[in-house]
């Protein structure tokens, strides 16, 4: 726990940091030992007396130091399964919107499943005659792309819609000079995104690692959690989406973007200088999340069985949270517990992997894409090597778990679907002597380098001692997991399984952009 706060904390004060709960306003920069750990000494105690339900919540309570914590009623969260579930979801809840669409994603698709939905947000538009606010936050590399994308998308809504509508599309920072002269599109796409999804109604919020397109409506398996009636985490869903906003540019009607207006020329995310858009970036969301954090501060005394605790994740904006996080979550998980980790990009960064293979006592079960089930598969050029590229990486993790004799206890396996690509990702943990996970991480991170980083992240930690969520979590789990196949040593010396030359150089040089 120390590390973990040490870590969260490691920033100068000017940094990003999340301060531990207190009984007045929060301290930017500081925390008071004594302050924390007197509570957290608490829940170990109370670990060791309680019964399996207050075990749950006692062994996380943790989490109320570190996060914004939103009680959630159990019955109010919803799990979807399947693409075409996530698509009908998010048509009949903007036909049925009030007071507010907000969406945060990588970009919208182009295809008719997409023009339906942007049909149905019009439609809404119109029939409340300016009661409703649309709120979209894109990628401007991925947002850009082609002659028809994401802003052509959207133009019509804008035309129609000025005063209600506002389309964002975030810069990193990363991708100026002469890197962004000389980077094609698609290319220049590894440098950074805006990646969080984030899918907002009135008072409900949808959390997935599904983008708007056709492919994740269709056959590209995702996860898709909606908590309804949840208005203080859609309103802190909301203004961070807001806040990010402000650092990008807006699209204006005509097509073409501008800087927010409360945003500076002097820090401009490609022209201005480069250390003064982090710092005031930084500062912006840090303010942001403090507020919450404060709004919160009495929320752990309150009888619920069901937590929800965001978690955000901007490299790029020195902000390290999710992944801080994540790690005290691997490293805490004690003998006996069981981790389940998915991602459909298998490429953890070396603080996870070693936590996982050389200090967690916890058994591990990895679930990630077959090269059949990889989204670049069969991609044009370079990136049709990147499917290659990650069982080099995968295979990398499975021979040191050999090597240091734990292939007993972390174990992969690898999703395989005939005519479907694997996008799911995320943690579920079991908790020793539970049947159920009591926790799961859902959101956009892949838990790979490029999501610590390189791009803007976000997911939630649910945290439950209902026995209807923590059996709906497995049972989302296990249908995910069903389809994996284990992977062995024979695995990655099969033939079709043999990495090139190429792809190997690559994995040494550039892993870290993926």
């Amino acid at each position: 726990m120390q590390k973990l706060i040490r870590n969260i904390f490691r920033r100068s004060p000017d940094s990003f940091m999340v301060p531990p709960k207190s009984t007045g306003a929060h301290e930017e920069g500081s925390f008071a030992k004594s302050q924390f750990y007197p509570r957290f000494e608490e829940g170990l105690s109370a670990e060791k007396t309680a019964n399996q339900s207050e075990m749950a919540l006692s062994f996380y309570s943790w989490l109320h130091m570190v996060a914004p914590a939103f009680p959630v009623n159990a019955d109010k969260i919803r799990i979807l399964n399947e693409p075409s579930e996530f698509y009908e979801t998010l048509v009949n809840k903007c036909s049925n919107a009030h007071t507010r669409i907000t969406f945060s994603s990588l970009y919208l698709g182009t295809g008719d499943l997409e023009k339906a939905l942007v049909e149905t947000i019009k439609k809404r538009l119109v029939d409340l005659q300016g009661q409703l606010k649309v709120t979209l936050l894109f990628d401007h590399c991925r947002g850009s792309r082609g002659a028809i994308n994401s802003r052509s998308m959207v133009a019509p809504l804008l035309q129609e819609h000025p005063s209600s509508v506002q389309v964002s599309l975030y810069h990193t920072v990363a991708l100026r000079g002469f890197l962004r002269f000389i980077l094609p599109q698609r290319f220049n796409e590894v440098v950074g995104l805006q990646h969080m999804k984030l899918y907002i109604f009135d008072d409900s919020l949808i959390i997935s690692g599904a983008n708007l397109s056709h492919d994740y409506f269709t056959n590209r398996q995702d996860r898709y959690i909606v908590i309804e009636d949840c208005a203080d985490l859609a309103d802190f869903y909301a203004n961070l989406i807001q806040q990010v906003s402000e650092f990008s540019f807006n699209l204006l009607p005509n097509g073409s973007t501008t800087l927010h207006p409360s945003w500076s020329q002097a820090c401009h995310p490609f022209e201005g200088d480069k250390q003064m858009f982090i710092e005031e970036a930084r500062q912006r969301v840090r303010k942001s999340f403090f507020s919450s954090m404060s709004k919160t501060d009495n929320a752990a005394v309150k009888k619920t069985d069901t937590w929800v605790f965001p978690l955000i994740q901007m490299g790029q904006l020195e902000i390290h949270h999710d992944s801080e996080v994540t790690l005290g979550l691997l490293e805490r998980s004690p003998t006996g517990s069981h981790v389940y980790l998915a991602t459909g990009y298998f490429n953890l960064p070396k603080m996870y992997m070693d936590t996982i293979l050389e200090k967690s006592k916890a058994t591990f079960t990895v679930l990630t894409a077959h090269p059949s089930t990889n989204g670049f598969l069969n991609a044009n050029g370079v990136a049709g090597g990147i499917p290659a590229l990650y069982t080099q990486l995968a295979k990398e993790f499975f021979n040191k778990a050999c090597k240091l004799q734990q292939q007993d206890r972390v174990e992969i396996k690898e999703y395989i679907r005939p005519g479907w690509t694997y996008h799911g990702k995320g943690l579920w943990l079991t908790l020793p002597g539970q049947k159920f996970p009591s926790l799961s991480l859902v959101g956009s991170p892949n838990f790979g380098s490029r999501s610590i980083d390189r791009d803007l992240e976000t997911q939630i930690a649910v945290v439950t001692s209902n026995p209807s969520l923590q059996k709906r979590l497995q049972e989302e789990r296990d249908r995910l997991y069903e389809k994996g196949i284990v992977a062995t040593k024979s695995t990655f010396s099969k033939e079709e399984r043999l990495v090139p030359f190429w792809v190997l150089c690559v994995s040494r040089l550039f892993r870290r952009l993926f």
